[in-house]
Parts: structure tokens; sequence; C-alpha cells
């Protein structure tokens, strides 16, 4: 990329972080923090000074925008999302972001030094010898899941029409509360048509991903009875020794630090509770169907036997609902839409690395509503995470492939 596009991203990006859009583990309600609204309505300007047409921002914080094609051999309508929010399991309020040119290997010191990112725990630095780094102050994430994204669609959408390159039809939507898988809810997917889209939400370069996991959550709530200890014989109820007997009868190696590539798992995500009442959360995950179904029913066979065998009073209660599922099942019927990423790819230099996604991305919500929506690299590591970080390089790689995803004549 040129000079100028390369400092207009590193800007773009460094002006994004700034807005905490931290996504709330329990809202019922999206966005779930005002941040998010702050930055859409900020992307909207941007995107009408960029010349878009049809740019809207949503009750919900959904952003959405069209730029018509300009060259009359590219008919497609292709789409590109990433998403307003960061985790919820790290701060990312008041972001100090510091730029690491010409990486000279070794162990990185964040901040005032009271946290390293090391190539002991993170090979992959070694990999990252001479490139640019973004880090953080090692108080909070970086914020690169997603507003590398973010940074890179909006650069990329700048290039094409300041250059006019030709392109086909784009649609363009931010979207919030993915972390939390509640944003999709509110799509307005009637306003998104188009023949494929892509997430701009992986990590290193060269990341093409379009299977992910099944996915469920599951509920299990214990009751007890509280009575003073030293009267307790034959009377008290332990709903937290209850709780701690259950976790006991699942796979012990059937666990997200035990597992890779393919497996599923059950992962206890939550404990909370007294004696007279405690909730277990789990994460049930496979890419397979029937595997899939066959964790699920496993759980409820576990609470049926448990509840038999104990003779509760108050039986244990299990409520198991499905968050997302494997986008697998649309993107294979759109083979375009991998062919055309994978040749990107190639034409900017760049090595597809076609890998499972062990999670989920707002894609795997619009496959479930028959859009195909395979996700692209974006350049970061340690996402959700005080280490996190992105390269600049990784990032200018992504609005490369982009633009030629875009300009597909020449694919």
């Amino acid at each position: 990329m040129e000079e100028h596009n390369n400092n207009e991203l590193l800007q773009r990006f460094l002006t994004y972080v700034a807005f905490d859009t931290q996504s709330k583990s329990s809202a019922k309600h999206s966005p779930s923090s005002p941040g998010q609204m702050k930055l859409a309505l900020h992307l909207q300007q941007e995107l009408i000074e960029f010349g878009l047409q049809d740019v809207n921002v949503t009750k919900h914080a959904v952003v959405t925008a069209y730029l018509p094609s300009n060259h009359p051999n590219l008919t497609q309508t292709i789409g590109f999302i990433s998403h307003l929010d960061t985790s919820p399991q790290c701060s990312g309020k008041n972001v100090q972001p510091e730029v690491i040119e010409n990486y000279r290997g070794g162990d990185i010191a964040l901040g005032l030094g009271e946290e390293f990112i090391s190539p002991v725990y993170y090979p992959f630095l070694h990999q990252l010898i001479g490139k640019t780094l973004i880090v953080t102050d090692g108080t909070t994430l970086l914020g690169a899941d997603n507003k590398a994204g973010i940074a890179e669609i909006m650069t990329a959408l700048s290039v094409l029409q300041r250059g006019n390159i030709p392109h086909c039809n784009i649609r363009v939507a931010f979207t919030p509360d993915e972390e939390i898988g509640l944003g999709m809810h509110y799509f307005p997917l009637d306003d998104f048509s188009c023949d494929w889209a892509y997430t701009i939400d992986g990590g290193e370069v060269g990341e093409l991903e379009y299977e992910n996991f099944n996915a469920a959550t599951a509920k299990i709530t214990f009751k007890g009875r509280s009575i003073h200890p030293g009267y307790a014989k034959n009377k008290l109820v332990n709903a937290l020794t209850l709780a701690c007997e259950f976790q006991q009868g699942f796979p012990k190696d059937d666990v997200p630090e035990k597992t890779s590539g393919k497996e599923g798992f059950f992962h206890l995500d939550d404990f909370k509770g007294d004696i007279e009442k405690v909730e277990l959360h789990y994460l049930i995950r496979d890419f397979d169907q029937a595997n899939f179904e066959q964790r699920k029913a496993f759980i409820y066979q576990l609470v049926e036997k448990f509840n038999r065998e104990k003779s509760l009073k108050d039986p244990v209660e299990c409520v198991i609902e499905d968050s997302y599922k494997n986008m697998y099942d649309t993107v294979k019927n759109v083979p375009q839409a991998i062919k055309l990423a994978d040749a990107a790819m190639k034409a900017c230099g760049i090595t597809p690395n076609h890998k499972p996604i062990r999670g989920g991305t707002d894609g795997a919500f619009l496959a479930e509503k028959g859009l195909a929506c395979p996700n692209i690299f974006t350049g970061g590591y340690n996402f959700h995470s005080k280490h996190e970080l992105v390269t600049l390089e990784g990032m200018e790689k992504a609005v490369e492939v982009v633009i030629k995803i875009a300009n597909c004549k020449d694919l």
C-alpha cells in the first residue's frame, strides 16, 4: 500500500480504539453500551463523506451503507461486515495503544512494564520481527477485535473511492454486541441484500474461515436448604455440594483446554450461588451436528440420572438453548465466496490458511438466515486480552484483500 494509505489506516484505527465499546455480558438490549452508538454515528458520518448511499444507523446501532458498482461487468453484490463492540472479558476503557516500529524480537514491555508479551508464551512473535506492532499499555485490551476490521473496511472504501478503482456493488455493515451474541437479533437483513458477504474478523494474515462450532448454552439449577450447621444433620441440603458432585459427571478430557481443531467440548463457564441455590452455566460446542445433538442429550440424561439417584425434594432443573449453527451448511452452497477470497489472497501474495473457527462470528448468524458469510483475517493476535496486538502490515494486507475482492474482474 502507498504510504498515504498506510498512515490513513493507522490513524483511523487509533481513532476507533479510543471509543469505549465494551459490550455487557448481562445485557438484554442492544447496544449494550453507549460507546457502541457513539462509534456507529462516527462511522455514519465518515461513510457519508466517502459518498456511499443509503447510510443508516438503526436504534440498535447497526450501521449499513451501499456503494454501487462503477463498472458494467461487475454486477455482483458483496458485503463486508465488522463489529463495533469489544469483549466483556477485559476492559476496553481508556485504551492507550503504543506503536512499535521495526520490532526487533524479544519481550515487549507494556506501559510501565508490569505486563510483558513474551515469545516464550507467544512463539508467533518470532514471525513478526521487523513489523510495526500496535500493542496496549497492559491495563486494557487493544480492541483490534474488531476495530482493526472496521478500519480495514473503511480504508478500503476510501481507497476505492479516491482512486476510482473498478468495483462491484458493495454493502457494508458494522454491528453491535457480537461478543455477547446479541446484536444480530436486530440486523436489518432486508436492507442488506447481497450475493454473499465476508466478516473481517479473523486473526493472523491468511486466515480464511468458513466452518464454526454449533453452539448452545446450558443452565443447570440446584436448590438446597440452609440450616445452622451445628444442627444440620438430616436437614441441610447444600446446593454447592450438589453442584460440585454433578460437575464430576462430565468427561474430563472434553474441555477447551484439552481440545483443538474440530474437537468439541463442554465448558463450565460460570458457577454462582450459595447453599440454597446454585446455577452452573455451560457452553456446548461441536462442529458435527449429530455430535452436537448428542452432547445436549448427554446433559439432559445426566440431569435425569442425578435426580433419580438423589431423590431430591427440589429436582435439579436444566435449560438448554441453541446459540448459533455451523455456517458451513450454508457456505458450501456458495463455493464462489470461498474461491474469490482464496484468489484475492493469492493475488496479494498471501498463502490462504483455511481453518475452522473455534467460536462463532456474525457470519454464523447470517448463514443461518441463508447468507453465506466466510471470515477473513485482520492481522491481529491474542484477542480478548491485555496482550492483544495487531501488525500494521497485516492490516494493510487485509485492506488489499478487500479491495481485490471488490475488484473481482481480475480474478
